[in-house]
């Protein structure tokens, strides 16, 4: 498959001119000969194949749109985190006057560098961006750099493990109880900590959902293969059927 991929272009060029030379022999023979007639058959049933390998690259088109999509909540959701816990530090934590608020401000710390000081997790959900399934076809005019590039960036995507970002909690028992005390004296604090809390909670379930899309579609990146196989034997039969039509015109003109 890796080859298919590096050498979509060259493969259906190559088919293509196969073709050609098949009908350029075929031309020997009249019309309405038995060869021509296979030749019409050859295109009705490669036609066909090619057809149904479009019906079924369709359906993995729209499950690579959800992938799109779950890009796409995952960068808000990352946004979101990060424009919460910018306002909680901004306000609570320069300084923090409380003791329980300091442990607020110490967790949005941690849970802070756990995502966005980290590099892995908005690489993660850049990458799936940049290599979304689909696009390999794009390769069909790029380089052999351009597929390797590809490569290295899959394989980037397809190693991030969300399971490490899942072992934060953020609410830990220091910071609930924190919380259950500020909702006493502070209950904004306790809110906007709350807020936050269940932001990181959804960008870490965002993730995650990102990282399922993306292996299943992984799994069946086969399908893009099998729509190049379809487009080169499409191209081959293409010229046969070219051919027979110029025949015809020319038995009845």
């Amino acid at each position: 498959m890796a080859f298919i991929a590096d050498n979509q272009l060259p493969l259906l060029l190559l088919f293509f001119l196969a073709g050609l030379i098949g009908t350029a022999f075929l031309f020997r023979k009249p019309a309405g000969h038995r060869a021509w007639r296979l030749a019409d058959l050859v295109w009705v049933v490669l036609g066909g194949f090619g057809a149904l390998a479009a019906v079924i690259s369709g359906i993995y088109a729209a499950d690579s749109s959800r992938l799109e999509r779950q890009i796409d909540i995952a960068y808000a959701a990352t946004a979101a985190f990060d424009r919460d816990a910018a306002r909680f530090r901004l306000r609570f934590c320069d300084p923090a006057y409380d003791a329980d608020i300091a442990v607020l401000c110490d967790k949005v710390e941690f849970l802070s560098a756990s995502t966005a000081g980290n590099a892995e997790l908005p690489l993660f959900i850049a990458v799936t961006d940049e290599v979304a399934p689909l696009r390999g076809l794009s390769l069909l005019f790029g380089g052999r750099a351009a597929a390797q590039q590809m490569q290295d960036m899959t394989a980037t995507a397809s190693a991030f493990d969300p399971q490490a970002f899942l072992v934060f909690t953020a609410l830990d028992a220091p910071a609930q109880a924190a919380v259950d005390t500020l909702r006493r004296k502070v209950p904004a604090i306790a809110g906007d900590f709350l807020i936050l809390a269940r932001a990181y909670d959804d960008l870490i379930a965002h993730v995650a959902k990102l990282k399922d899309e993306w292996d299943y579609l992984q799994a069946n990146a086969h399908i893009l293969a099998l729509q190049v196989i379809a487009l080169c034997l499409v191209s081959f039969a293409a010229p046969f059927r070219l051919g027979k039509s110029i025949v015809e015109l020319r038995r009845h003109g």
